[in-house]
């Protein structure tokens, strides 16, 4: 399928060096931001409180996190859990201490024209236990607190190791698959590529000091899954076009397989980002980030598959008898009449 067609190659591989010499500054920029201001982690990470709230009624998210601002909370996290009427708040460390939730649960009830009170509740094994309720003027439960917790530093570390595995999983695998699918000078220029777009990402979270949370880490290995798969679609081109030019040249062979792509990429990531935009416009708070993460890595995914991936390539030297096996030479004496 295709919007269009182009009729002449467009010589991508004339500007090669300029792009990457652009493609390196911007890289070099993301980790100098990275070394210099470094991630603002979120609760997973560094260790918070883990709240529970059960609302009568749907939550209004955006209340509650204007309620926790005013304590001094910069960057509440809090999405919806299970329902619209429950709410999971994850809240960094304070100098609080044990006392943060009780001051946080407070805060909510007043924002509810509600106050706390001890009331008596039966549990299921019928013993009476005292709790802190919220409760409105008419003596309705205005919020619910379901549980706490306590998300401590070791397994803030736990996660960060386990991000990281994952993250050289993905970039090994690909390694392999691409080698084995098409030939290693491919798999390097691709895993270079990737890591670019990957490091540009939490460049641009570190320099913004967006909060760096386990779904903005969900969408980096997405972004490294998405953009192999461009690179894969432009390095399957250049192989079907060795076949087919015989007499073309290395870069004429990589020109006209990203030119006879191009529509495909604009129909491909158009509609992709047409449905992380809606994310980010309408998706609320708890989507934000995410969508933002996937933004910046579907905009350099294109780039770097483009002008990194296959420039990369050519200037490892890739030719067509790395890709196809040369046709053996006709012996003289086959057919021979003996």
């Amino acid at each position: 399928m295709e919007f269009f067609k182009i009729k002449r190659d467009i010589p991508f591989m004339r500007h090669a060096l300029i792009f990457n010499v652009v493609s390196a500054l911007t890289f070099a920029a993301a980790v100098f931001f990275l070394l210099h201001k470094g991630l603002n982690l979120s609760v997973e990470f560094t260790g918070g409180t883990v709240m529970e709230l059960q609302y009568p009624h749907a939550a209004d998210q955006e209340k509650i996190r204007r309620s926790l601002q005013t304590l001094g909370y910069e960057h509440p996290e809090v999405t919806s859990f299970g329902t619209a009427q429950s709410v999971m708040l994850r809240l960094p460390k304070t100098s609080a201490g044990a006392s943060g939730s009780q001051a946080v649960f407070n805060t909510l009830c007043a924002a509810e024209s509600a106050a706390t009170k001890t009331v008596d509740t039966i549990t299921p094994q019928g013993d009476h236990v005292a709790r802190t309720a919220c409760l409105n003027a008419r003596g309705e439960e205005a919020v619910s607190l379901k549980r706490v917790e306590f998300v401590g530093p070791q397994v803030g570390d736990e996660l960060t190791q386990s991000g990281l595995n994952a993250l050289v999983m993905v970039i090994v695998g690909v390694m392999i698959y691409l080698a084995i699918r098409f030939e290693w000078k491919f798999a390097v220029a691709a895993i270079i590529a990737n890591l670019h777009d990957v490091i540009i990402i939490l460049g641009f979270f570190a320099y913004f000091g967006w909060e760096f949370s386990l779904t903005v880490l969900a969408a980096v290995l997405a972004v490294l899954g998405y953009s192999v798969n461009e690179s894969v679609v432009i390095f399957d081109r250049i192989r079907e076009n060795f076949r087919k030019q015989r007499k073309a040249s290395v870069t004429e062979v990589i020109d006209n397989a990203i030119t006879s792509t191009i529509s495909r990429t604009i129909i491909t990531h158009g509609c992709t980002q047409m449905m992380v935009l809606s994310m980010l416009f309408f998706g609320g708070a708890s989507l934000h980030y995410f969508a933002i993460a996937l933004t910046i890595g579907i905009c350099f995914g294109i780039y770097s598959s483009v002008f990194v991936a296959a420039a990369i390539a050519m200037w490892l030297g890739v030719k067509r008898e790395d890709l196809i096996k040369p046709l053996k030479e006709k012996d003289e004496t086959d057919g021979a009449v003996v």
